[in-house]
């Protein structure tokens, strides 16, 4: 099946590029974001919600493999809709694509300005995040092999960090520090708790939010029906390991209420342990911006692709789509991104609201777009499923229907629970929306345009 008009996207993607991609473009998701749950479910309350979203995340992956092998294209989740229902499935399919990718990076690299601020103490959190956009979307721009084998150079790195944390804060590990007031604060289980317990969904969803972007490079693997499985699988349970470790040792440091509500918990939580001159505080620092790199970098990947597919097929402007004649990739939609990433960075009056913070704000925006996505994309899953029987499926998602459909209506359920505590992010979320469908309406002769031009 062609791809859409006009130039390909190069493919030259390993399965260990395509696992770096993955674990990559979440891993920031471990360093911070996570412990904004605490402060509305404590520690003991968000264990139970990060429970629950690991296993949404995981039946989730395992269907999600079918529809990225039968259906190998750079918009991902919006090609899978598209096919199922249509132009106006596509449109919702590929905004909440949309904005699940391209709301993400202002978020980590936020987080990675204020990575750089315990280091600089004059530095001003947001110039740092406006210079990271800077040098990534040139690095993205210069070449998709290029990006990916940096992408994995930097998550390996990450990775050894977080294992590195564990190994220094282990020796100061209490039990009881941990479950001390576990229960939004209460040292009991209350009506309370419970509440916490669904308010703190968008931030164990932070622990894996993404991973669903290898979708978008499948287009560029050398063989993505077979890597694409392996990179899933084996990213999923890279994630899954690590969130664990991280969560459990952090809260176990100290006092973990001083690390609900700040970009950086982790050098917080092992300068409780090692004190602020130790070395290893300030290597952690340091180092620690691989994994928030990681997952910045990665993610203006898949945003750039996202934008590249959907101005393809006719859904924002031609010039959007267009690929860079000599490194042949979507340059201008790199650009784009960053531009909206970086407006998101300065909107503290239109984002910050709600008691949160700019950062958990933008955090709990970008959830939105990725739960209407889940579910978008596992309806097409059974649509597909009974309406082309015959789709050659490399690989199929195992215990079908029951996987499927715990991943669809969990992911109901966090989006009516999201809704019901973030009611004007979610009227932001859905305003957006509105505008975009308004465009959506007004060019619908262009969509069939490009689609005539399909070879």
């Amino acid at each position: 099946m062609s791809t859409g008009t006009g130039p390909g996207l190069k493919k030259s993607l390993s399965t260990l590029q395509l696992w770096g991609i993955a674990v990559g473009l979440v891993i920031s998701g471990e360093y911070f974001g996570w412990s904004y749950g605490w402060a509305s479910a404590g520690t003991l309350g968000f264990l139970v919600t990060a429970g629950f979203i690991a296993l949404m995340y995981t039946t989730f992956i395992f269907s999600f493999t079918e529809l990225t092998t039968s259906i190998p294209h750079a918009g991902g989740p919006f090609e899978y809709c598209r096919r199922a229902f249509g132009p106006t499935g596509g449109y919702i399919a590929g905004y909440a694509t949309l904005v699940e990718f391209v709301f993400a990076p202002p978020a980590i690299s936020l987080a990675i300005g204020s990575y750089l601020a315990v280091q600089f103490p004059g530095l001003d959190p947001k110039t740092a995040a406006v210079g990271a956009y800077l040098i990534f979307m040139t690095l993205n721009i210069l070449g998709v092999q290029i990006a990916a084998t940096f992408e994995l150079v930097v998550t390996l790195i990450a990775i050894f960090e977080l294992l590195v944390f564990m190994g220094v804060v282990a020796p100061g590990f209490s039990l009881a520090n941990f479950v001390k007031g576990g229960w939004s604060g209460q040292d009991g289980f209350s009506l309370g708790a419970i509440s916490g317990i669904f308010a703190a969904i968008p931030f164990a969803i932070w622990f894996f939010l993404a991973i669903e972007g290898v979708a978008m490079a499948a287009e560029e693997a050398k063989d993505p029906k077979r890597s694409i499985p392996i990179a899933y699988i084996a990213g999923i349970l890279t994630l899954l390991a690590l969130a664990i470790g991280v969560m459990i040792f952090a809260g176990g440091a100290g006092d973990w209420t001083k690390l609900a509500n700040i970009n950086d918990p982790l050098p917080q939580a092992m300068k409780i342990i090692v004190g602020e001159s130790s070395g290893w505080l300030h290597m952690l620092v340091w180092l620690g911006l691989f994994g928030l790199v990681a997952s910045f970098h990665g993610i203006i990947l898949g945003y750039s692709r996202q934008i590249f597919a959907l101005s393809r097929a006719g859904y924002l402007p031609a010039f959007l789509g267009k690929v860079h004649p000599k490194f042949q990739t979507p340059h201008v939609a790199v650009i784009a991104g960053g531009v909206v990433g970086i407006l998101a960075i300065f909107s503290d009056e239109l984002i910050s609201f709600g008691g949160q913070t700019l950062t958990a704000n933008i955090v709990t925006m970008s959830v939105f777009g990725a739960i209407v996505m889940y579910i978008s994309s596992m309806a097409s899953l059974f649509a597909l499923r009974k309406n082309e029987p015959s789709l050659p499926r490399p690989f199929r998602a195992p215990v079908f229907p029951l996987f499927p459909a715990f991943a669809l209506v969990a992911a109901v359920i966090c989006l009516g629970t999201m809704i019901y505590y973030n009611p004007l992010i979610a009227v932001l979320f859905l305003g957006l929306g509105a505008i975009g469908y308004a465009y959506f309406l007004f060019t619908g002769k262009r969509r069939e345009e490009a689609l005539s031009a399909v070879a």
